[in-house]
């Protein structure tokens, strides 16, 4: 598993795009798939991943991929800076 893990619900928009990708772009992450991640509320109103719990969402799955990305860099750079 990697150092960052991002969730996505498989009842959410997200969940029709292959993310898994990403871990072709960042080998340290893992992509992980839930049945459900009970924030349902937000699952129906906006495309949403969690990136090593933190909520990503944006209006958009395009934007809330770039968040998602944005978040794992953001994670990975304070592993790399230790």
């Amino acid at each position: 598993m990697g150092i960052v893990v991002v969730e996505i619900c498989d009842s959410n928009l997200m969940s029709a795009l292959e993310l898994e990708h990403l871990e072709e772009l960042y080998p340290e992450i893992a992509v992980l798939r839930a049945d459900c991640m009970n924030l349902c509320g937000l699952c129906k109103l906006r495309p949403y991943a969690m990136v090593n719990g933190n909520r990503v969402f944006a209006a958009t799955t395009e934007e809330c991929v770039e968040k998602i990305k944005a978040a794992i860099e953001a994670e990975l750079a304070v592993f790399h800076d230790i």
